[in-house]
């Protein structure tokens, strides 16, 4: 029997994680998303699929589906899961088929990793994690809870991203270096320093500028 699966969000990213799980069309069964109320009406449908209510009908429904957190902000990521958790909501995890990886590979619930993604040796990738298309993890990383690659990241090996952190399209990061919890790299950037947590950095080499 697949498994019957909620998206919570219903924007850019709950659209790709739509993807990742229909192409998982053996595991699961999407049946639709929920959203925050004033973000979006029930019965719209995106890509065909019904916005089924707000985060109140999932919450009453909790031991019918399992779900997804799909909303990219960590932030507002983190609240979320929190807030339907306490009802006893379930999460569940979802690699597209495509993704390279090895049975070294642990990733926890609420996790999403998208296609062409290339995951190494030994890497740990913790709860309601996003691994946007085609980034690239090498041996030895951790990616805590809530933490983000963004299209095309780059980690070199024994990498450690920081809960809540959040790498840009494109930012390249060389081994054993840290992302501190809650910081962000932009885009582009080329990280050869641990970056400290709750900080803002971008270019090449990167700095921190906030």
């Amino acid at each position: 029997m697949r498994e019957r699966v909620v998206i919570i969000g219903a924007g850019g990213f709950a659209r790709e994680v739509q993807d990742v799980l229909e192409a998982c069309d053996d595991r699961f069964q999407l049946e639709g998303f929920v959203v925050e109320k004033g973000h979006g009406r029930e019965g719209d449908l995106v890509n065909e699929r019904p916005i089924l209510g707000d985060l109140a009908w999932l919450e009453a429904r909790s031991q019918e589906f399992s779900s997804i957190c799909a909303v990219g902000s960590p932030f507002v990521r983190r609240r979320l899961v929190e807030t339907v958790a306490r009802s006893g909501v379930r999460f569940t995890s979802a690699l597209h088929p495509s993704v390279r990886s090895t049975r070294w590979v642990e990733i926890g619930e609420g996790s999403v990793v998208c296609a062409g993604a290339v995951l190494s040796n030994r890497i740990r990738i913790s709860s309601h994690v996003h691994v946007n298309p085609s980034c690239t993890i090498g041996h030895d990383c951790s990616l805590d809870a809530f933490s983000a690659l963004a299209p095309g990241v780059l980690l070199s090996g024994n990498v450690a991203v920081g809960s809540g952190a959040y790498l840009g399209t494109g930012a390249c990061v060389i081994e054993k270096k840290m992302i501190g919890p809650w910081s962000i790299v932009g885009a582009g950037s080329v990280v050869i320093r641990d970056v400290p947590s709750n900080s803002t950095v971008v270019g090449n080499p990167a700095r921190v500028i906030k």
